[in-house]
């Protein structure tokens, strides 16, 4: 069984003004105990327990929470805002009909706890394995967002089924036509279209968010200007509000493609993107206009979303080399210059959507392999060679 650890983000529920003015005034409290813990010198700090801030109403585990909090911290020298934060042993979830509640204790000498319900979302199997202990609890931090909305923010770690062994057979709704020897979605993943899936028997999902090219264009207009103006508390909030829309993108289509893959018994193969900002060129015209910089693209962001996804559905993922991915034709594996979204084939002929035949040759990736096929003899040398094969020949053969 393998483990992992998530970190729920659950609102308070009719949250009354009383309690929430109460936590923004520990939570100034809080802040200033940090402060005076990094004004102290390292070797004092560290001798330092809940005993010597037993004028602070805040209560011990929090106190000695915030004292961890402070040593960690070796490169900070002040903190704007240092939210409460306790261990496993300082709260407990509670439920009562189909309303879950937080208890914990804030104040120090005060062994009753306070309740507060919290809007269980979507995360109610969790918090079910959190009260029959199926999952381990962690910390507890209360945080407050921008738009003054008070948050719990629970720490969890739980044991997830191991990864299934790829069958030679979907299990699914729908059975491809001829059985494969290993069954894997391959997703290519792109800056037209986000991310492309199909199955081994050639069905495909496209996820393109066609407005993802308008939305960076109108962040980086706002931002020039904003930058002319030299608004940049603005402009800091205008980067937030841009990264928090991308990455809900991210997070429909890595929980679509998760489903995908449980829905029909496959396993999940990614092309290993590492360094292609480095290693790709692009021109000074894509590089100034943000609908096409590859810089801002998040690649790795929904790499690691459809991980830990996949993780916590027992959906195997692994990484095949993105080299020759989109030349290679999905049929007979000859090499071939794509135009834009179209793919033919020279050798055999074949047409059909670029991103498309890169998604089968990743679900059908066989390894590092080159394979010798007798066709005709005739000299190797008289094919025209590229860098990395002959053009016009498979990628795991060589034709003699």
């Amino acid at each position: 069984m393998a483990t992992t650890s998530l970190t729920l983000k659950l609102p308070f529920l009719k949250l009354n003004q009383c309690k929430a003015v109460e936590f923004e005034r520990l939570t100034a409290l809080n802040t200033d105990v940090a402060n005076s813990l990094l004004e102290m010198p390292k070797e004092e700090r560290n001798k330092y327990t809940s005993k010597d801030f037993r004028h602070i109403e805040i209560g011990s585990m929090w106190i000695n929470q915030t004292i961890r909090n402070s040593n960690a911290a070796t490169k900070v020298k002040h903190f704007r805002r240092l939210p409460l934060e306790v261990n496993n042993q300082g709260w407990k979830i509670i439920k009562t009909g189909e309303t879950y509640s937080l208890s914990f204790s804030l104040y120090r000498g005060r062994k009753k706890r306070i309740p507060l319900e919290i809007h269980q979302a979507s995360h109610q199997e969790i918090l079910d394995k959190v009260i029959t202990r199926e999952a381990k609890q962690g910390s507890l931090k209360l945080w407050k967002s921008k738009k003054g909305i008070w948050y719990c923010l629970l720490s969890v770690s739980m044991d997830v089924p191991d990864a299934n062994q790829v069958n030679g057979h979907l299990t699914g709704l729908r059975k491809p036509q001829t059985p494969c020897p290993h069954q894997w979605i391959g997703a290519d993943r792109g800056q037209n279209h986000l991310c492309v899936a199909s199955l081994p028997d050639g069905m495909a999902k496209f996820w393109t968010f066609g407005n993802i090219r308008q939305i960076r264009r109108k962040y980086q207009k706002q931002r020039k200007s904003l930058q002319k103006a030299k608004k940049f508390k603005t402009l800091k909030r205008l980067e937030s509000k841009e990264r928090r829309t991308i990455t809900h993108i991210n997070h429909i289509i890595s929980k679509q493609l998760v489903q995908l893959a449980v829905d029909y018994d496959c396993g999940i193969r990614l092309e290993d993107l590492s360094n292609i900002r480095k290693t790709s060129k692009q021109r000074k015209k894509n590089k100034s206009d943000a609908g096409q910089n590859r810089d801002f693209w998040c690649y790795h962001q929904l790499e690691n979303f459809v991980f830990y996804k996949a993780q916590l559905a027992g959906i195997p993922v692994e990484k095949v080399p993105a080299a020759f991915t989109s030349k290679s034709c999905s049929k007979c594996g000859s090499i071939n210059n794509r135009n834009k979204h179209s793919y033919r084939c020279k050798r055999c002929h074949a047409r059909h959507h670029a991103d498309w035949g890169a998604s089968q040759n990743i679900g059908k990736w066989l390894g590092l392999s080159c394979s010798l096929v007798l066709e005709k003899g005739a000299p190797v040398m008289d094919a025209s060679v590229q860098e990395s094969g002959a053009y016009e020949a498979p990628l795991n053969q060589v034709r003699v």
